[in-house]
């Protein structure tokens, strides 16, 4: 049996988990998918207002390593071939190194805590080895997360730059999502608020003429896309650069904020947990479309995640 290596990704909103083993170089990815999951846990909840990750997000967070401890196990993985990497949550939680601490002790599971660089870095390796050359030559690549997004300038895999925004789904739902359908007023206000993290972007960059490419990772536009296409059962290849020009995105958008939350998360493409956080998405893609006057956005299901396996793995 070839060695098997796993990638935790321990986002504020989403745990995925990716075994695998390293491809040929004839695969059309660096790794052949043995085994993935994930699971919808909101680990940020209500992390915006105490500065803490709450008792029920961790225990919540708890029985996922629980059952990814015992997939580990399952597929014959050991610890030295497991790399599981935590973002904002626990980076900006006062208790996410005891929580981290308490993983290990319950499931077995070590954790390594990154801070936005390194969560770039890994999201360029894993959204750059499914991009098509032509795109990743000269692109902005943004990672949506539930409590940060992530802007990496690149040209031709190599990392220009990257800044880590405190701008995530999460984050923007709980301070400004307050009515059912959205109001004009909330999605404003998610405009404005995403806005802000924008000028800091520019800020950081000194300049503000973009890459030619735009590209998103990450469930938010995924899922957007699997909704664009109807696409169920989801299937990866298929999203892989997949192409969303600005007049889809703005078709998708007015019909998902006409909707209420059941209706919402009553489409297909959707799954349980993302029928508010989709809303707060929508305004993070609107402001930066709108902001660099992009056409549209390529879109890859492939980033933190794969990125980690490609480290802990050297493929």
């Amino acid at each position: 049996m070839a060695d098997r290596f796993a990638a935790i990704d321990i986002g504020s909103n989403t745990f995925r988990l990716l075994i695998g083993e390293v491809a040929d170089a004839d695969h059309h990815t660096p790794w052949r998918t043995v085994y993935y999951t994930h699971r919808i846990i909101r680990l940020g909840e209500g992390l915006h207002h105490s500065g803490r990750l709450a008792d029920t997000a961790m225990q919540r967070a708890v029985t996922a390593f629980s059952e990814f401890a015992a997939v580990l196990s399952r597929y014959e993985v050991s610890a030295e071939n497991t790399l599981a990497v935590a973002t904002a949550a626990m980076r900006e939680a006062d208790n996410g190194v005891l929580f981290r601490d308490r993983v290990a002790a319950e499931t077995g599971i070590d954790i390594r805590i990154i801070d936005g660089d390194s969560e770039a870095r890994m999201s360029l390796a894993g959204a750059a080895a499914v991009l098509t050359p032509s795109t990743r030559a000269d692109m902005l690549l943004f990672d949506i997360g539930g409590g940060s997004t992530e802007f990496i300038r690149a040209t031709d895999q190599l990392c220009r730059d990257a800044i880590s925004t405190k701008m995530g789904v999460v984050r923007l739902v709980e301070a400004d999502l307050h009515s059912d359908p959205p109001s004009a007023a909330d999605y404003q206000a998610m405009l404005a608020a995403a806005n802000v993290h924008l000028n800091a972007v520019e800020q950081y960059w000194g300049e503000v003429t973009p890459p030619l490419h735009l590209v998103g990772t990450a469930g938010t536009v995924t899922t957007l896309a699997a909704t664009e296409l109807d696409l169920c059962p989801y299937d990866a290849d298929t999203i892989n650069n997949h192409w969303m020009s600005l007049a889809a995105f703005e078709a998708l958008r007015d019909r998902l904020l006409a909707m209420d939350h059941a209706k919402r998360q009553a489409i297909r493409t959707i799954e349980s947990g993302r029928g508010d956080l989709i809303i707060a998405g929508l305004a993070i893609i609107e402001a930066i479309l709108t902001r660099w006057h992009y056409d549209g956005i390529y879109i890859v299901d492939a980033g933190l995640l794969e990125g980690a396996w490609l480290e802990i793995s050297r493929a």
